[in-house]
């Protein structure tokens, strides 16, 4: 499936394709849960944006390796480069205009990163 997304003035446009059904990960750090974020990670291969490049800003924390990205505008954070995946994209299935037809949920213990990470590998991995 090909889905459309967006922040919420719409500036940041972006699709990704990934299945009808989505298997997505709510994490508990601080960063996530403040944010209201639904992680799909995906592969970078699957990921374009359309719109927006000049209203992307970046926020980085801790070891500066994720690069949480956000409209500049609308303060929205649709998509980001996870530190678990730095070669895939994170996209906030709350952003995606297309609703998928289903969403399975699996919590992920981000208050305990370092122990847990290793489970978050695999999804950017291009099939």
């Amino acid at each position: 499936m090909l889905y459309q997304g967006s922040c919420h003035c719409g500036k940041i446009k972006f699709e990704v394709q990934a299945p009808k059904a989505l298997e997505a990960d709510y994490c508990n750090c601080s960063v996530c849960s403040k944010g209201g974020f639904l992680h799909l990670i995906v592969p970078l291969s699957k990921f374009r944006l359309l719109s927006g490049k000049e209203s992307i800003s970046t926020y980085r924390f801790n070891s500066g390796m994720a690069k949480h990205t956000f409209c500049s505008n609308c303060g929205i954070k649709p998509f980001y480069t996870p530190r678990s995946n730095p070669d895939g994209i994170d996209i906030n299935v709350n952003c995606l205009d297309s609703k998928p037809e289903t969403v399975n949920v699996t919590d992920f213990d981000g208050k305990n990163w370092e122990k847990h990470a290793h489970t978050l590998v695999h999804k950017s991995i291009d099939s």
